[in-house]
């Protein structure tokens, strides 16, 4: 599998956030985008959601564009974002009947995607009684519903305990060893080495870099 985004391109009114951007990656990739509060991180992930509407540009699975086929995409991409797309007065398991059948919800709570979240902990939960690292790990089963082959994540782990980080990433490596995509944004230096490409976004242009775990130099990069 193979994913291109080229020349992805957004303004709002005359500040140009994203320009040009173009990026490519293949079954079993992590890439991280990374930079500054404001760069525009979240607006990048947002439009290959389709959450807003590029400028210009295209996105494409193995060829297959998804900018013009919505239904596609909605199969191909789950999303993740920064904030808590879930309905708080349902429960865990009210907010997942949204996204699977009956039959599917029971298999994956059996040994399935959401086995290995941890959701069966707190299936019967109402939403607004989750803790920050619940509500995440729920997001995120809502977000495979489909089996997606591409995974956007908005900073998947900030503000999250020790332990739900380490079950995240437990998750995103099995889901890579599967074949999987993962973009994400992150500040987190725990997801910097889940990643096996690295990006900079500023002044609306993304930039290759490579780690190697100086985080001062990184810093000074942004």
């Amino acid at each position: 599998m193979e994913l291109t985004i080229e020349g992805l391109k957004k303004s709002y009114r005359r500040q140009q956030v994203l320009c040009d951007i173009c990026l490519s990656a293949q079954s079993g990739s992590c890439i991280a985008i990374l930079g500054a509060n404001g760069s525009g991180k979240s607006t990048l992930l947002s439009i290959l959601a389709g959450v807003q509407k590029p400028d210009g540009g295209s996105f494409a699975i193995d060829g297959k564009q998804l900018f013009s086929d919505e239904s596609l995409r909605s199969r191909l991409v789950g999303y993740v974002p920064q904030g808590t797309p879930l309905i708080p007065e349902l429960t865990a398991r009210d907010n997942l009947a949204l996204w699977y059948s009956r039959k599917e919800l029971e298999q994956e709570l059996q040994g399935g995607i959401l086995a290995m979240l941890g959701i069966g902990e707190f299936i019967g939960k109402r939403v607004s009684k989750l803790s920050g690292g619940m509500k995440k790990r729920l997001s995120i089963g809502c977000a495979m519903a489909k089996r997606p082959p591409v995974l956007l994540l908005d900073e998947p782990t900030a503000a999250l305990d020790l332990q739900c980080k380490q079950d995240i990433a437990a998750y995103l490596r099995a889901y890579r060893q599967s074949g999987g995509i993962v973009l994400l944004t992150t500040h987190e230096e725990s997801e910097l080495k889940l990643c096996d490409s690295w990006y900079i976004l500023k002044n609306g242009r993304l930039t290759p870099y490579q780690y190697d775990g100086d985080l001062q130099r990184l810093t000074e990069s942004l």
